[in-house]
């Protein structure tokens, strides 16, 4: 059974089903919700856990005898399977489908794991025994409502404008909100919490990540993008990483913007490309904007910031990287060629 994260706690306090299955890349949320399946389990009883890393080396058949092993009292049990990487292999996948062919009655499964496709036979077993929840980020647009939600949780009542602040300040990481609201809570206690207040105490905890700025240039914004590569420039953020990102975005946009030439619809392009449905509607931002060709420009551009990055072309990777992100925000490749320039002539006259 899928439910979404917010039918979690109404679904664990009707009863508690053999598996638990939480997906997603939001680190709050995700160890939030484990929380609450593992809180639920041991006010029903499930008070032994056994925690289980499987990584690459993990032994498949510890899942098999955990499951199949008698507790000396009799004791019912959680074990908490953590699989980092999102893919069992061959033979993770094989104890997983075997283990939810034959649940044990005393044993509550809780599998967390990044947000993986729903198509495998492992994990369509895992949601055919038990119950999977499906971790979403939280957008820009909810986030204010979000922290705002969390504040009021926490005795805190904010004043306007103040959730709205606190959501540019920490820029969608969740961790960093919750510390501020803590922090906020520590400092003046329950009660309003003014913008003056909120400024006195919060620090700029933005997460500046290159998925972040990926999504950015799809949605067109400008001073976004700027704003994001200085943050990951401030933080010693390694060029070919950003590099990296923008790249296997635009090389994804090149191939459905040639599937659409040849008279595919934006959608179907998308569809054969497995675009995820959440990120749908920035990619179609983007494919509205460039043409096979600029796409094509642009993928020329990644590989001279490469070459300059190893020291074999002239140019600033930095600013070389920007033209290329304000590009891919703005749409024609002309817009580029200027500041393509500029990028070589700072870096001309910088060693000379």
């Amino acid at each position: 059974m899928k439910l979404r994260l917010e039918q979690l706690a109404s679904s664990l306090n009707k009863g508690l089903a053999p598996v638990y299955v939480i997906s997603g890349d939001e680190p709050l949320q995700l160890g939030e919700a484990a929380d609450q399946v593992r809180a639920a389990a041991r006010q029903a009883g499930y008070l032994s856990r056994e925690i289980m890393e499987a990584d690459a080396r993990f032994d498949w058949n510890r899942l098999g005898e955990e499951a199949n092993a008698l507790s000396l009292f009799a004791e019912q049990k959680i074990i908490d399977l953590r699989l980092p990487s999102g893919k069992p292999g061959t033979t993770g996948a094989r104890a997983l489908v075997e283990y939810c062919g034959n649940p044990p009655a005393d044993t509550l499964l809780l599998v967390t794991l990044p947000r993986v496709p729903l198509t495998a036979k492992w994990i369509k077993a895992l949601e055919k025994t038990g119950v999977l929840v499906q971790v979403w980020p939280i957008d820009e647009g909810r986030l204010p409502r979000w922290i705002a939600g969390r504040m009021q949780a926490a005795g805190l009542r904010p004043e306007r404008g103040v959730a709205e602040m606190l959501a540019e300040h920490t820029e969608g990481n969740l961790l960093a909100a919750r510390q501020e609201i803590e922090k906020l809570v520590l400092l003046y206690g329950e009660g309003a919490i003014s913008q003056e207040q909120l400024l006195d105490a919060v620090s700029d905890s933005a997460r500046f990540d290159v998925y972040a700025l990926v999504d950015a240039a799809l949605a067109g914004r400008k001073a976004r993008c700027t704003h994001i590569l200085s943050g990951l420039k401030g933080e010693g953020i390694a060029p070919p990483v950003v590099l990296w990102a923008l790249a296997r975005e635009i090389r994804g946009l090149a191939n459905m913007a040639a599937a659409m030439a040849t008279g595919m619809s934006v959608s179907q392009a998308m569809n054969q490309a497995r675009v995820w449905k959440a990120r749908a509607p920035l990619v179609s931002q983007g494919l509205r904007r460039l043409k096979p060709e600029d796409c094509s420009a642009l993928l020329e551009q990644c590989m001279e910031i490469d070459a300059a990055i190893k020291g074999g072309w002239p140019g600033d990777p930095w600013l070389m990287l920007e033209q290329v992100t304000l590009a891919l925000a703005v749409g024609p490749c002309h817009l580029t060629w200027a500041g393509w320039a500029s990028a070589r002539k700072t870096a001309a006259n910088t060693s000379m």
